[in-house]
């Protein structure tokens, strides 16, 4: 484009003797006409083909990586986790790396441009110290794998279903499909806890009945219900004892285990049961209630 101006300023102030036909107070229009053209037709139609190499390239190589990726995900049974970020990066490096080829057919001097980009990036991260350190957090949760894409988490008070893992943030899904996205130097350096590690888990439930009720057979009733649930594991087998109790109160936990897919299925459908079976059998699950004593002189 300097190139491009200095040719058109020389045309407008040098040209004048030689074609006097086409100067008008002193501007030579048509060696600023021959300058437009032939610029045009170099330096213009270099542009335009960058552009749509860069458009092409761009779209061939995500298109091209994404099957890759999805490839390696459901025929071989890659980690998804993995893959997905390794097939980010790639993506990210040769996206630059055909920018710096299109540059260089253009003209340009790609050698500055380096340079320019290494004094930018010392800048940007000296500015930017937090997002190194999500950085880090990221490459550190790749490398220890405490949990992995599909996994449910919990961490920092808040907890989802892990959707993607990128090299600065986690994105989750809550359960009411709302999307976090946590910042990996947080994650990495706070207590995680992960649901999906393990196959089992064990539904801890607690009820209250009255005191003045027959708590054996409450948690007969309670064990009953349970080991009706299909999906409730004979083995380890499910136990009703007391928790706690107070002078109104008998608190009973009620343990049972499932898979971890079935958690919140089973959850729901002991709390009904029970209180449905509770309250069939007679037995009371009582109110909180205070105790007044009047005393008089």
């Amino acid at each position: 484009m300097y190139k491009f101006l200095a040719a058109v300023e020389n045309a407008a102030e040098g040209a004048g003797d030689n074609a006097p036909a086409a100067t008008n107070n002193g501007i030579n229009w048509q060696g600023i006409l021959d300058t437009v053209v032939n610029w045009v037709t170099g330096t213009g139609i270099k542009i335009v083909i960058a552009l749509l190499l860069l458009f092409i390239s761009f779209r061939i190589i995500t298109f091209i990586t994404r099957r890759i990726e999805k490839r390696l995900i459901t025929k071989r049974n890659a980690d998804k986790t993995l893959t997905r970020t390794l097939f980010y990066v790639i993506r990210i490096v040769l996206k630059v790396v055909v920018l710096t080829c299109l540059i260089g057919y253009l003209g340009i001097d790609t050698s500055g441009l380096a340079a320019l980009i290494a004094s930018l990036g010392v800048g940007i991260g000296l500015a930017v110290n937090g997002a190194l350190s999500n950085l880090a957090g990221g490459v550190l949760i790749l490398i220890t794998r405490p949990f992995k894409i599909d996994d449910y988490i919990s961490s920092g008070g808040y907890e989802g279903t892990v959707e993607d893992i990128h090299i600065v943030f986690t994105k989750l899904r809550t359960v009411d499909n709302k999307v976090v996205y946590v910042p990996n130097g947080a994650l990495s350096s706070s207590t995680i806890v992960n649901f999906s590690e393990k196959d089992l888990r064990r539904v801890d439930l607690v009820f209250s009945i009255s005191k003045k009720d027959d708590y054996k057979n409450a948690e007969n009733i309670m064990l009953g219900v349970v080991n009706a649930h299909d999906k409730v594991l004979k083995d380890p087998a499910a136990t009703a004892r007391i928790d706690s109790h107070t002078p109104n109160e008998v608190k009973i936990i009620l343990k049972s285990w499932v898979k971890s897919e079935d958690y919140w299925d089973v959850y729901y459908d002991i709390l009904e049961n029970v209180k449905k079976a509770l309250d069939e059998a007679g037995i009371e699950m009582p109110a909180n209630q205070l105790d007044v004593t009047v005393k008089k002189d």
